[in-house]
């Protein structure tokens, strides 16, 4: 794949008269391939059918791409992040990828490794809370933190979203050693997110209906070749993630969310591919071409100005099968992004809507407890897997489990100092509304939740991890607590058929996303599908 990349961008160029050529270049870059692009320029030189000259020539120097005309950092500006569409970058790690603009060791030679989170003018610190200018020495540094408050001003309704186990695939990234390839069927190995098909089951779950390499027939064949249990929909379950993205960019256009409430599960199949213990002061490539082809990438656009996403690691995110993969680096892109924010496993929110006169606490905890077992048993939904992690998988560097036997002790031990962290937190808090976002979904320790409903007043959990979309209003296994599960985000197929019968399983829908419309009085909780429609409403008032 590589090398008829390499030959088509040869002959692309030399094909392509005068300074054309560069538009060409600027393609190859979105496409994102920009390492192998930055070799392919660098070889070529000055190219057939164009005059030589700096204009026309380009080479490798000091890590970055030089002398795409059009194009400048003092006309760009230096970003904290890739931004997608720019045939070159002045964000910190563009070294990293060879894609500087020719002035950028000149105008942003003070970005060396990461920038601390700027504040968009639309959602400014108040008092309480604090942004570390500097990343963590280890993941778990900022375990518990506040992270400075938000003021929202204007009169107007105030919306948030949330979602869910939206990270597909990442085709285009190169894997080496022993890890996996991403690429799982016909296709895969274009430019931006692909689902990862799962299994079906049984809505009691005791009958597969559909298994994974059922399911990689129904891709590899459009349909043509499907188990009937797959309930493969063609055009549904092959993009989620994009019909969900494009359903959450039409609705931000029209309700600007002040935040996003992200409940995990963003990088399928296991987070980002490298190993725990990266230093936090940096992004490695491998990070930044994930977030770039499956995040960066997708949630952009009018609506999401200055809106961050309050971010939790689900399962997948610390490797799925395995506990040492670059969950760590999750944490890190705080400190290279404008808009995620997951400066710690736990930590917490203060949202104050001034002009209207109340504020909500969202507090961020992890709950992948719940999938750390013994490591012998469960090999498929076990992060402390001695048949799947590798021999010496460690992660203490990073602050993470310091090895497979003691994985589970870890988990539970982050699990159990969360739970009166949050308590006193709870009883704390001087705000209107009360939320905690995590990522396994309603039922996981339904009787401490209940008990936090019922006195401490929690007024809302939002979950993700099952693959649908359920409103599961005024609960009774919660005590009287809404709980919603987002985890349609598309990244994984859903757990049944998208189609218009949803009976057969829990839940309004199968890909999706919520819209929270917040006010001091209620909150209106709309469940909205993958093709832009209401698939259910409820409203929740405070504790």
């Amino acid at each position: 794949v590589w090398l008829k990349f390499l030959a088509a961008t040869l002959t692309d160029l030399a094909l392509t008269p005068g300074s054309a050529w560069q538009r060409v270049a600027a393609q190859r870059l979105a496409m994102g391939r920009p390492m192998l692009l930055a070799a392919a320029l660098s070889a070529v030189g000055a190219l057939p059918g164009s005059a030589a000259g700096p204009d026309q020539a380009t080479t490798v120097r000091s890590g970055a791409l030089r002398g795409l005309s059009g194009t400048s950092c003092a006309d760009l500006g230096c970003n904290a992040t890739y931004v997608p569409g720019r045939a070159c970058q002045c964000n910190g790690m563009c070294g990293s990828f060879q894609i500087c603009c020719a002035d950028y060791e000149d105008q942003c030679s003070a970005i060396t490794t990461l920038n601390a989170t700027t504040p968009s003018p639309a959602l400014t610190p108040a008092a309480g809370g604090v942004v570390p200018s500097v990343a963590p020495k280890d993941a778990m540094s900022y375990k518990g933190m506040a992270w400075a408050d938000m003021s929202i001003a204007g009169i107007g309704e105030m919306h948030f979203f949330g979602i869910g186990d939206w990270g597909g695939l990442d085709g285009t990234l190169p894997t080496t050693g022993d890890r996996p390839s991403l690429i799982v069927y016909r296709g895969g190995e274009t430019a931006g997110p692909h689902v990862f098909p799962r299994t079906r089951f049984n809505k009691e779950h005791s009958e597969l209906l559909c298994s994974h390499h059922d399911f990689v027939q129904c891709y590899d064949s459009s349909g043509g070749t499907c188990s009937s249990g797959c309930g493969f929909v063609e055009g549904v379950d092959t993009q989620p993630q994009q019909l969900v993205a494009a359903a959450f960019k039409e609705r931000a256009a029209k309700n600007k969310p002040k935040f996003v409430v992200n409940v995990g599960d963003n990088f399928y199949w296991g987070g980002l591919e490298i190993n725990c213990g990266s230093p936090m002061s940096s992004i490695s490539a491998t990070t930044q071409h994930q977030f770039d082809q499956v995040f960066e990438g997708i949630y952009s656009g009018p609506g999401f100005e200055g809106a961050p996403w309050l971010s939790v690691l689900g399962n997948h995110d610390w490797g799925g099968r395995v506990f040492n993969n670059g969950w760590d680096q999750q944490i890190a892109y705080t400190w290279a992004s404008n808009r995620w924010v997951m400066p710690a496993p736990y930590w917490s929110q203060t949202v104050h809507f001034t002009d209207l006169g109340f504020s909500v606490d969202v507090f961020m905890i992890d709950s992948n407890a719940m999938d750390a077992k013994e490591p012998t048993e469960d090999p498929e939904h076990n992060l402390c897997s001695s048949l799947n992690n590798p021999s010496g998988a460690s992660c203490s560097s990073a602050g993470g489990p310091p090895s497979v036997d003691e994985c589970r002790d870890f988990f539970w031990g982050l699990w159990h100092e969360q739970q009166p962290w949050l308590e006193q937190k709870l009883a704390d808090s001087k705000a209107d509304w009360q939320i905690v976002n995590t990522h396994f979904p309603c039922g996981h320790e339904a009787a401490w939740y209940t008990k936090l409903h019922k006195v401490y007043g929690l007024d809302l959990l939002i979950t993700g991890h099952r693959h649908d979309q359920e409103l599961h209003a005024n609960s009774g296994m919660l005590g009287g607590m809404t709980c919603v599960v987002t985890g349609g985000g598309g990244g994984i197929s859903s757990e049944a058929t998208p189609g218009e019968d949803h009976s057969q399983w829990y839940g309004e829908a199968q890909y999706g996303f919520y819209d929270f419309t917040i006010s001091k009085s209620s909150i209106l909780i709309e469940s909205i599908n993958y093709d832009g429609t209401v698939a259910l409403k409820a409203t929740v008032f405070p504790k």
